[in-house]
């Protein structure tokens, strides 16, 4: 990042290489729409150019990812108080919106932790599917390992997942 902050083509290239998969697959799966996710996914890395000293230290994944996800709520609250052709959205927006927000916040927080203590071999796959978009079958392709093995460690680790949250909210 302290290259992109001087302006560095080459290593804002890399990050978005790196990148641009985790940010249209959030997108993604928020917005449900591959028009919006490429819009909003165009949005984070031109914030990202144009505006680098926004990210400080930490995760740069989690932070990104964060900031997709920000971006993908305005827009979906934007589409909520703005109905095309006069259409009404088959939901307004809720007073307690903020509310809301931070307790997805602190949920998101409490899914990091657990994701974090899952062994690799069960996180890794999940990363993939959930975060960077990627089917079952890609990852089976790009780890080399079976498509019934990936499933079988997925499925296993989404159930420690449940186990740790519910754990989580009732402690």
């Amino acid at each position: 990042m302290e290259r992109v902050r001087g302006g560095d083509r080459v290593a804002f290239e890399r990050l978005y290489d790196a990148y641009h998969r985790l940010v249209y697959g959030v997108a993604l799966r928020m917005l449900g729409d591959v028009s919006s996710a490429e819009d909003v996914t165009q949005s984070v890395f031109l914030t990202l150019w144009s505006a680098p000293e926004r990210y400080r230290t930490g995760n740069f994944a989690a932070w990104i990812a964060r900031v997709t996800r920000n971006r993908a709520l305005d827009l979906l609250r934007a589409r909520a108080s703005h109905p095309v052709d006069g259409e009404v959205p088959a939901t307004l927006p809720e007073d307690d919106v903020l509310e809301d927000v931070a307790a997805a916040h602190l949920d998101a927080e409490r899914v990091r932790a657990a994701l974090a203590r899952l062994p690799a071999e069960q996180r890794e796959p999940i990363e993939l599917g959930f975060f960077a978009g990627i089917t079952h079958q890609e990852i089976a392709k790009r780890t080399g390992v079976p498509l019934g093995t990936i499933k079988t460690r997925i499925r296993a680790g989404l159930r420690k997942l449940r186990d740790a949250l519910e754990k989580a909210v009732t402690a």
